[in-house]
């Protein structure tokens, strides 16, 4: 009810301060011996610019075009004079006019898409308009139709922030946190009344985590103007090997208590005041837990959250705070629901709390799997080569085969009771398991396991792969140009792909060979980058089109491999020196295509123009291979 009302009270408030996009329309005038001139006018609003047809980044432009009972006459021009800048550059303020002529029979109809970038002296927004022009009529105007661009509604934004929030809870770097939220509140407290008040506050917690830093970020941005720090930070939380060897060992250390090596356990002297403010003195720990569940699931949850500092930077200023708000409520409430029913728990012991202290065990071997998760993102991240994808599945392979002994009885903990009879939840349990471990086994030897994509080191990573054709397809054994940045610094494509690691290099290919330009915008440690190129990219229709159609070009926003000094990014107008790899492309693709998050994909020209909207995180395969399209016409 109080997030209802908060929502309710945001959305109200915040409503006039939504910012305005380029509102398009359409009229014709008639040539003469059967040709139209379609005219495509835009109010560009105050305060803000857009580009001409031939900027050389961020041109604006019109894709799909089509005429259903006529043809095309040359191509799309400019009627108007854009402004020059002191830089060089073309602008145009207040209003953008294009043109294309039409040779049409009677009823004809010109269909489309327009696309373009409004802008400001800080950033710019991408939008699209879709129209369909009807032409050929015998009056001087044959039809006049007028639309804007608009963004989702306010409440739009909402009800997606919150179905994004419940659906990070399967994503692997938050599915982790589910045994640690179980295991700590189910000590219980010393009342019902009291283990309620704590889970309120885990949720509680967990929302204000999210939503007040990202209202300060969203209103310093607002006073410094940039976003490049922010992205920085947030870079440096989900792919720095400080933060994440501490969440490994966070989880190692839960599960070996897990385990009854020792108990994790409040300091005596705080225990012995448990009667004087039992409500309060727990709260701390609380708090922690709630730190460590936004800290660790930041690499799932990122892309979300770049998102909305996006917004915040384009002009709106209450939109991202409130969709934050949705968001992280949607993503605590089930987090608050574990808490509490564990707390409950404690009604229902029975003799000696055996089938609990089962309970934290098969925990305890989640938690072991779970957590390689975080050292794999700092293996992968610096090239440090100890836990490639074999060893992780190796130790996957042992760790579920020992819980599924565990669960048939044939081991057990000096803390566990014997287990004189199977249950029906033991026997499903161990029959899942081990099927589980089936399923891992054939990864050994290089099968793709796509529904593991997330979780698992990639591919290239791995040393064996049965069958000599499989390398070469499947590890990546020969994405490396050579000669090029990525043979440099031991990168590499996935699925075979061939391909470069620099934007200079990918459009000095595409010129020679005239192909355009497929920008991946991605990370070592990025989950949702690894289930696209599982899911969508290994699409046989999907990998034929990346191989022949297009030039790609990779850019890891987490490498933190040093540059050689010949290689290494000045920001042009701070004069600041990027040296890692990350953090130069991270730069790259927040100044050229106003991105932070990955995996984003952008489709170039030879020329380095923009064939389409970014594309982000969607599993869609028809969807994909639609944006690919628009990238070839």
């Amino acid at each position: 009810m109080i997030l209802a009302a908060l929502l309710i009270g945001a959305v109200s408030f915040a409503q006039p301060g939504m910012s305005e996009g380029i509102a398009w329309s359409t009229s014709v005038q008639e040539k003469g011996d059967g040709v139209y001139t379609v005219l495509f006018t835009g109010k560009v609003p105050s305060g803000h610019y857009t580009y001409t047809l031939k900027d050389e980044y961020s041109a604006t432009a019109i894709n799909d075009l089509d005429v259903k009972g006529g043809e095309l006459v040359g191509e799309v021009y400019e009627t108007g004079t854009p402004t020059t800048e002191a830089d060089g550059s073309l602008h145009y303020y207040g209003t953008i006019e294009l043109a294309q002529d039409v040779k049409a029979e009677e009823g004809a109809t010109v269909s489309g898409s327009i696309f373009s970038n409004i802008c400001t002296d800080i950033t710019c927004s991408a939008q699209y308009w879709d129209f369909e022009v009807s032409v050929g009529n015998s009056s001087e105007v044959a039809a006049e139709k007028e639309a804007t661009k608009k963004g989702k509604s306010l409440w739009g934004l909402i009800i997606e922030a919150i179905l994004w929030g419940f659906a990070m809870l399967l994503t692997p770097c938050v599915f982790p946190m589910v045994p640690m939220t179980v295991s700590f509140f189910m000590k219980g407290s010393g009342s019902v009344a009291a283990g309620r008040f704590k889970a309120a506050m885990y949720g509680l917690f967990i929302i204000l985590l999210y939503t007040v830093p990202i209202s300060v970020i969203i209103i310093l941005t607002r006073l410094i103007g940039g976003d490049a720090v922010t992205a920085d930070i947030f870079n440096w939380l989900s792919t720095h090997w400080l933060p994440n060897i501490i969440f490994f060992v966070i989880f190692m250390i839960f599960a070996a208590s897990f385990f009854g090596a020792f108990e994790i356990k409040m300091p005596q002297s705080l225990v012995n005041k448990s009667d004087q403010g039992a409500d309060k003195k727990g709260l701390a720990g609380v708090f922690f837990m709630a730190l460590t569940l936004v800290l660790v699931s930041f690499s799932c949850t990122g892309p979300i959250v770049g998102t909305v500092l996006i917004e915040s930077t384009q002009g709106k200023f209450w939109a991202p705070m409130v969709t934050m708000l949705a968001f992280s409520g949607a993503f605590a409430l089930p987090f608050t629901i574990l808490a509490l029913f564990p707390s409950l728990l404690t009604k229902f012991k029975r003799s000696g709390g055996s089938w609990l202290n089962s309970v934290k065990v098969v925990l305890g071997f989640i938690e072991v799997a779970l957590g390689l998760k975080f050292l794999s993102v700092a293996d992968q991240t610096y090239h440090w080569g100890i836990l490639d994808r074999e060893v992780y599945l190796a130790i996957w392979i042992v760790v579920f085969t020992l819980l599924g002994l565990y669960l048939l009885g044939k081991i057990r903990f000096e803390s566990d009771e014997p287990v004189e009879h199977l249950t029906v939840p033991r026997l499903t349990l161990s029959i899942a398991v081990f099927a589980f471990v089936v399923y891992l086994i054939p990864g050994m030897w290089g099968a793709p396991l796509s529904k593991l994509s997330g979780y698992l080191p990639p591919l290239t990573s791995q040393d064996f792969v049965l069958g000599q054709n499989s390398v070469n397809v499947q590890t990546g054994e020969n994405t490396k140009v050579a000669g090029s940045f990525g043979e440099k610094y031991d990168l590499h494509l996935p699925l075979g792909l061939e391909g470069y690691f620099t934007i200079e290099e990918g459009l000095a290919a595409a010129k020679e060979a005239g192909k355009p330009v497929f920008v991946d915008i991605t990370g070592h440690g990025c989950v949702n980058c690894r289930e696209m190129e599982s899911r969508v990219w290994s699409d046989p229709r999907v990998l034929d089109m990346l191989k022949n159609d297009f030039v790609i070009v990779a850019l890891y926003t987490d490498d933190k491999t040093r540059l050689a000094e010949e290689d290494q990014v000045v920001d042009a107008h701070t004069g600041k020196v990027y040296k890692d790899l990350g953090r130069a492309n991270s730069y790259i693709a927040r100044t050229n295509w106003n991105v932070n998050a990955q995996p984003n994909y952008i489709l170039l020209s030879p020329e380095g123009e923009m064939l389409a909207p970014v594309r982000g995180y969607d599993l869609d395969v028809n969807g994909f291979i639609e944006f690919l399209k628009s990238g070839l016409k």
